[in-house]
């Protein structure tokens, strides 16, 4: 299972608590990208915050990860399930699985 997910920090919350928790964040992101959980890890520009895409074996397993991110409580999140485009166009043209 894929997962997009655009994160951004919310500055009216910025306190000591919120900088510690972006400063850990690479070493999060670098983690899971060793894991295999997370497949990329971008920027936003302009904005504050960014594009991970996650690969997990359950929704579960996808919640905890995020739970587990340093800025989850100082960041919205914005979560897209992905779906690989070569098997979605087989489908609507083998509807049957023929």
């Amino acid at each position: 299972m894929k997962f997009l997910v655009l994160w951004r920090i919310e500055l009216a919350l910025l306190s000591k608590e919120m900088a510690r928790a972006i400063g850990n964040m690479a070493d999060y992101g670098s983690t899971l990208e060793r894991d295999g959980k997370v497949l990329a890890r971008y920027h936003i520009v302009g904005a504050h915050g960014g594009a991970w895409i996650y690969e997990v074996d359950s929704h579960e397993e996808f919640e905890r990860l995020l739970a587990r991110s340093p800025v989850f409580n100082f960041a919205r999140y914005e979560v897209l399930a992905l779906a690989d485009m070569g098997a979605v166009a087989a489908a609507a043209v083998h509807p049957s699985g023929e």
